[in-house]
């Protein structure tokens, strides 16, 4: 994430958050061009943690404590003589975004796992990125209707092949995870989250007004705990007929690079379909699409699905597959059997890689040289259903295929 690396020092960081504002909120980019450069608040930002020192949590605090966007003035006024208060609204608030749009550009990620679905959002903040099934979508024309007709209409911009769907998938169960939990229902809360919206975004500010009442018509429900220690626990409260996703947005760039590590693990191994969308190179070993700009990478499960805009105001999906294997093909090869009996497939028998007689199944796949292991728990991650070796072929209907010759292919 732009103007949050650890390893990079403050004035470097504001002016990389100055280019990610740049034709988003011009009031941003100058004032973080500023504070790249003023000695001051430069000298208030040394004095925090460096996970506390991100322009969109000093901005927001600020826009907290004085009612108003500041300029350079107002935030030099706030180092110095309210410096205490400042350094105390840092201290107590997280950069908790909670931007609703963002459902736009996962939305058709989600659709390509079988319903129903059951969700779990680590870093949920409020909850908003929660509720897609009560929102409506607009993707240049294509207009999903959601079950609240209250809710905002988020609009997205697709590019390349991207699998829109018809309907918003059945959603039978959502859960929440954060450190600090939002809560729809408080003024104060609601108030920080109005103060995390960039000034001069066109309609962000009335989208998640929105986007707010709606929740509060019946509020999400947000476990407080770790994501690097909670996710397995509250996991296991999904209901095992629905596939599990698990999903989050600019989260992982608040870690380090030791616990980013940590909680992929976790993800990998937990029992679910793993949506992430961070910047590029946040998630550990996900390889890194080309691209322009300041956008997040889509991945499912390690592997990038699409480009998106960090508020969700557009979708680029990738080529299938994403990267292009340049290696000798797929060959599946023996698994040990599943300890809870579930069947394994022979080798090179391009069967299945789902649940058998009700247990999960377990394989072991090389693709181009790298050999990885796949498991497929009965009534969770069932986004496919069956993986394949193939030798010709397209992808059809959106799914996580390949369309090179001899390489893994998800068909549904």
């Amino acid at each position: 994430m732009h103007g949050h690396d650890l390893g990079a020092g403050a004035a470097e960081n504001y002016r990389a958050f100055a280019r990610e504002a740049r034709g988003r909120s011009p009031v941003y980019e100058q004032l973080a061009a500023s504070v790249a450069e003023d000695a001051v608040v430069l000298g208030f930002l040394g004095s925090l943690p460096p996970g506390k020192r991100q322009p969109n949590l000093l901005f927001a605090a600020a826009r907290y404590l004085l009612g108003a966007t500041p300029d350079l003035n107002g935030l030099r006024m706030l180092a110095t003589r309210d410096r205490a208060a400042l350094a105390g609204v840092i201290a107590a608030k997280r950069t908790q975004t909670n931007e609703p749009a963002r459902c736009a550009t996962l939305l058709p990620a989600l659709a390509q796992l079988r319903p129903p679905l059951a969700l779990i959002e680590v870093g949920a903040s409020a909850g908003l990125t929660l509720l897609f099934d009560r929102y409506s979508y607009d993707y240049a024309g294509h207009r999903i209707n959601g079950s609240d007709p209250q809710a905002p209409v988020l609009s997205c911009q697709p590019h390349g092949p991207v699998p829109l769907p018809d309907r918003i998938p059945e959603i039978t169960w959502r859960a929440g995870l954060d450190l600090n939990p939002l809560d729809v229902t408080s003024d104060d809360d609601v108030r920080w989250l109005s103060c995390l919206v960039w000034p001069g975004e066109g309609d962000r500010g009335q989208r998640l007004a929105a986007a707010i009442a709606a929740a509060r018509r019946d509020p999400p429900v947000i476990h407080r705990g770790d994501l690097r220690t909670g996710l397995p626990t509250l996991a296991a409260q999904a209901p095992s007929d629905a596939t599990l996703a698990i999903y989050h947005s600019a989260v992982l760039a608040y870690l380090p690079p030791a616990g980013r590590r940590r909680f992929a693990g976790i993800a990998s191994a937990l029992p679910a379909a793993w949506l992430s969308n961070e910047g590029p190179g946040v998630v550990p070993g996900q390889p890194i699409p080309p691209y322009q700009g300041t956008p997040f990478v889509l991945a499912r499960d390690g592997r990038p699905l699409a480009l998106t805009d960090s508020h969700g105001t557009w979708l680029e999906w990738l080529p299938s597959p994403w990267p292009r294997d340049p290696g000798p093909g797929c060959q599946a090869v023996t698994s040990p059997p599943s300890k809870r009996g579930g069947a394994t497939p022979a080798q090179n028998d391009h069967s299945s890689v789902g649940s058998r007689h009700g247990q999960p199944t377990c394989t072991d796949v090389q693709i181009g040289g790298v050999r990885r292991h796949f498991r497929a728990p009965v009534g969770r991650h069932r986004l496919s259903g069956r993986a394949r070796c193939t030798n010709s072929g397209t992808q059809r209907g959106g799914g996580a295929g390949v369309d090179r010759p001899g390489e893994l292919r998800a068909v549904g």
